[in-house]
């Protein structure tokens, strides 16, 4: 059985990885203002909020299946595992993807969630039964 992160430790990795996205965030508004030019229309807005939107996805996606683990988890030795304790499929990682979203969307409801949560689950793990673990727990 693996033992489950703090709180404080998640909540740490979370900031970490705020400041990680800014930077991705950056390049992908210099370049869709290099392509699109300036973001001055509502069409245009809305086309940069789901182009910043997909981009977080693939690079979420794309760590959470390859190794489990984003840079900032890296970092604070995290690593997200599904039920079995495997790497998530794309299925289940865009599922995350789209529930964590969610989540953030509703005042941040299900990151919250782990405070009242018994094994400090955020709400979109429970649903998709997947965890954060502490990668030195993992055999």
């Amino acid at each position: 059985m693996t033992k489950n992160p703090s709180l404080l430790k998640k909540t740490l990795a979370c900031i970490y990885e705020l400041l990680l996205l800014a930077a991705l965030w950056m390049i992908v508004v210099a370049i869709y203002i290099a392509i699109v030019g300036e973001a001055n229309t509502m069409t245009k807005r809305l086309l940069l909020q789901l182009l910043l939107w997909m981009s977080t996805g693939a690079y979420f996606v794309r760590c959470w299946c390859k190794t489990g683990q984003t840079l900032a988890m890296q970092t604070w030795k995290l690593k997200v595992v599904n039920s079995h304790g495997h790497l998530l499929t794309i299925k289940q990682a865009l599922i995350r993807y789209i529930f964590a979203s969610v989540s953030f969307l509703v005042l941040g409801f299900g990151f919250l969630w782990a405070i009242l949560d018994k094994d400090r689950q955020y709400l979109h793990d429970r649903l998709l039964q997947s965890k954060i673990v502490l990668q030195k727990d993992l055999s």
